[in-house]
């Protein structure tokens, strides 16, 4: 993971929110400053455990405006730059590069548009005109479209298309990404491990703002090739990354953030607050890592 410019975890942080919704900039730079101190590669903002489609474009920009300046090269920026309109992501690409930031995660066209490869191709070929980095989605679970290998081989002809994240969850198809020596980021929390081991060429992991220091732990000794370390510290991870995985996953997050001291409020709405039980299982399924992960 060491020679491509987002290796290692990228955290796709969440967007904290006050009593009354608003988003709290003051808690903001706070969880920065502690996940960059807990040795995170990369961030992302706007992310979608960040509430992307949740958040208004200004809301959005001032969350990328500020975190890249909070930042300040300490570790690498990507801007969630994702819309319906293509002009519009090609307005909040060229917004993210004015920002200072390193690179944009974008999804292909959505909610009922074009799914064939010629006109996938065509919409970044778009966007990267504005000439920062891209990061493509694969999630076809939620867009409707697949990034195969073969349509990722013709995006990286692109010269600012540099990786797809799968967060697809199929780890067979994950491996076919990655054997076309194309660099791909695994997004599906459950999977780290493997993928890792399957030489991914980095991460973006949206459950790391629960337990940030154990994930860089893991990413740590994966790049030392210590697969018995590890194997460890994905017993401590395994079952909160699976529980999250199984449904609820953003208010889970938020919940469970509480939970480890890494607290940004609750998820805004439409999601409402979860249930003592879904809470008591997330509290189990923690375990030990909510002493580990404690405030120091």
């Amino acid at each position: 993971m060491s020679s491509f410019a987002f290796s290692g975890l990228n955290l796709a942080i969440t967007a904290p929110f006050d009593p009354n919704g608003r988003i709290d900039f003051n808690r903001f730079q706070e969880l920065i400053e502690r996940y960059l101190a807990a040795g995170v590669d990369g961030i992302v903002f706007s992310s979608g455990t960040g509430m992307h489609v949740y958040l208004s474009p200004d809301e959005s920009r001032s969350l990328i405006e500020r975190g890249a300046r909070i930042v300040a090269g300490r570790a690498k920026v990507i801007a969630q730059a994702s819309a319906l309109l293509t002009a519009d992501v090609v307005a909040r690409t060229r917004f993210a590069k004015d920002s200072g930031a390193d690179g944009v995660m974008i999804l292909p066209p959505f909610f009922e548009g074009p799914s064939d490869d010629n006109s996938v191709f065509d919409f970044y070929a778009e966007v990267a005109k504005v000439g920062l980095p891209i990061i493509g989605y694969n999630v076809p679970q939620a867009v409707g479209v697949r990034i195969t290998p073969d349509l990722l081989r013709r995006l990286c002809e692109l010269p600012e298309f540099r990786a797809v994240k799968d967060s697809s969850g199929d780890l067979i198809g994950q491996v076919r990404l990655i054997g076309t020596g194309l660099d791909v980021i695994n997004g599906a929390d459950p999977l780290v491990p493997f993928s890792l081991f399957a030489g991914c060429s980095g991460l973006i992991w949206g459950g790391a703002n629960i337990a940030p220091r154990t994930c860089v732990a893991i990413v740590k000794a994966a790049r030392e090739k210590r697969w018995d370390d590890v194997q460890s510290l994905w017993r401590l991870l395994e079952p909160i990354m699976s529980l999250l995985w199984d449904g609820d996953y953003v208010p889970s997050v938020y919940a469970a953030a509480e939970l480890t001291g890494y607290g940004c409020g609750h998820a805004r709405k439409p999601f409402r607050p979860l249930s003592t039980d879904r809470i008591a299982a997330l509290r189990k399924a923690l375990g030990a890592l909510v002493e580990q992960e404690a405030v120091r």
